[in-house]
């Protein structure tokens, strides 16, 4: 009886660390799903509204070249990388007060991490090669 138990439990466990680790792996269609919320302002490779996002990884905030960002913005002192998208994603105006970024923010972590994981791929593709990245 022992031994069906602790297969049992362990099979269980197998199962369930399996699911977490599915739910873990970002899911880039939905990122880009979720992206659809950022064209309202943004683009991949041009500026809009908002600056564009090609390049994002690594760029200083508020170093797009001809962007007019808020002077918060350009003091903030971020360097994007998937921590610091993670953190402004989820409410820019309390990350960076004073930004002219007034969206809410993605509340949802797994959305964030979706959309932080599509940035990231579709900054290694065509559309992203050949736009200019701003200096650091």
């Amino acid at each position: 009886m022992y031994t069906v138990k602790h297969l049992a439990t362990t099979l269980g466990l197998v199962a369930f660390g399996a699911a977490a680790s599915a739910a873990a792996v970002p899911d880039t269609t939905h990122g880009e799903e979720v992206y659809g919320r950022c064209l309202a302002c943004h683009a991949l490779a041009y500026d809009r509204v908002g600056p564009r996002h090609c390049g994002l990884f690594g760029r200083r905030a508020g170093s797009v070249p001809g962007f007019d960002y808020s002077p918060a913005m350009k003091k903030s002192g971020i360097v994007w990388d998937d921590k610091s998208l993670d953190r402004f994603l989820a409410a820019p105006m309390e990350a960076v007060p004073g930004t002219r970024m007034t969206y809410d923010g993605v509340k949802d972590p797994k959305d964030r991490a979706d959309l932080i994981a599509y940035l990231k791929q579709v900054n290694q593709s065509p559309i992203c090669r050949g736009v200019s990245k701003p200096s650091r």
